[in-house]
């Protein structure tokens, strides 16, 4: 019942991603949302007269429980993001969606995930980089992440499958509304060898806004964000900034000065709000994937550390860097609950010690 009430949650006019999850927590579950009485609501910072009115709307609960027959038949999963099963990427961020639609066979937690986007009127060079960028990643196994777009982001789509690695679709529109509508003959593909999401529901329609709130998905999802080819402006350059945003990794590829495609790759690495991408290499030394190709040989340092002589929250720390591996601050802050600028402070005072290493993109993990 829950989840109907989430699902119900989610579309009550005025309530986004951010203000869902604040709203929850005052409550306690969004079914208490529904119940509360209007003055303890108002008592809640950004409620007014618009949700009030929303979550009256008697056909919101039916409408949810649509939803989610909806989805059981047509095998989509439904994460939210006060669930425990939430991917684990997205949970830290400020403005994580509030529900998921997934349809896969990919697991959402891989190891490794990388976003590749780029423009929509790509030119071979683009074209040819993002399959070179696919193929040579295949022995490393990331799941590649992409928004179904034309240009850059569907090639990068039929690479993966060509090349045998995963592949997320993140949508702006509903789960089962392909935009374009040209791509709906991958989707059977995309599907079987990794996955469509979206923060919207069967149905919906995309719209401008959409399209910008769905790249953050997309910086969200991997580990690193590549621009392969873009204009100045466009769609690619905001997922490089949500990427940013949130302390992943960012590259971009460079191109000629006389190439209006290559203007906005050229401006990231200009400006130092990406790396330079020239070859595989570039990324894998970034994210230390050349310290172990395969997640199952990972091992971890320091086993043998008396956490006995250290504080709790820092014998907390090491614990879990030592049970999950290395992670990002954020990430870290969430899963151990350690308010970030008092977590700074920790590792910072265990790298002095010689018990952890900082390593680029913000993440951190035992000597």
């Amino acid at each position: 019942m829950e989840k109907i009430y989430q699902i119900a949650l989610s579309n009550v006019d005025g309530v986004g991603s951010v203000f869902f999850r604040q709203l929850i927590s005052y409550c306690g579950s969004a079914e208490n949302v529904f119940k509360a009485k209007t003055d303890k609501l108002l008592k809640i910072s950004g409620v007014g007269k618009t949700v009030i009115e929303g979550l009256k709307k008697k056909e919101l609960l039916n409408d949810a429980e649509k939803t989610l027959k909806e989805a059981e038949s047509e095998n989509v999963q439904l994460f939210f993001s006060t669930d425990k099963n939430y991917p684990s990427r997205l949970k830290p961020l400020y403005d994580a969606p509030a529900v998921l639609y997934y349809k896969g066979s990919a697991a959402l937690e891989h190891f490794r995930s990388i976003g590749i986007v780029g423009t929509r009127q790509a030119t071979d060079y683009g074209k040819k980089v993002t399959e070179n960028i696919v193929e040579q990643s295949k022995s490393y196994n990331p799941l590649i992440v992409s928004g179904l777009a034309y240009g850059i982001d569907i090639t990068a789509h039929k690479a993966a499958i060509d090349f045998g690695l995963p592949t997320i679709a993140v949508m702006a529109s509903g789960i089962d509304v392909i935009y374009p509508a040209q791509h709906e003959k991958y989707i059977d593909q995309i599907i079987a060898n990794g996955g469509i999401i979206s923060e919207h529901s069967f149905g919906k329609q995309p719209i401008r806004n959409m399209f910008l709130a769905r790249n953050r998905i997309i910086a969200g999802l991997s580990d690193a964000s590549i621009v392969t080819e873009s204009a100045a402006k466009g769609g690619a350059m905001v997922t490089a900034e949500f990427a940013n945003n949130y302390h992943r990794q960012v590259f971009a590829v460079p191109g000629g000065l006389a190439n209006k495609t290559s203007e906005g790759c050229n401006k990231l690495i200009q400006q130092n709000k990406a790396n330079i991408y020239t070859k595989i290499e570039d990324l894998v030394e970034a994210l230390n994937w050349d310290l172990d190709s395969n997640p199952d040989n990972v091992k971890f340092k320091k086993n043998d550390i008396d956490l006995s002589i250290f504080t709790e929250e820092e014998a907390q720390v090491i614990s879990h860097l030592r049970t999950h591996g290395e992670m990002q601050i954020d990430e870290l802050s969430w899963q151990t609950q350690i308010p970030l600028n008092r977590l700074a402070s920790l590792l910072l005072n265990l790298e002095f010690q010689g018990i952890i290493k900082a390593m680029p993109g913000k993440k951190f993990g035992l000597k």
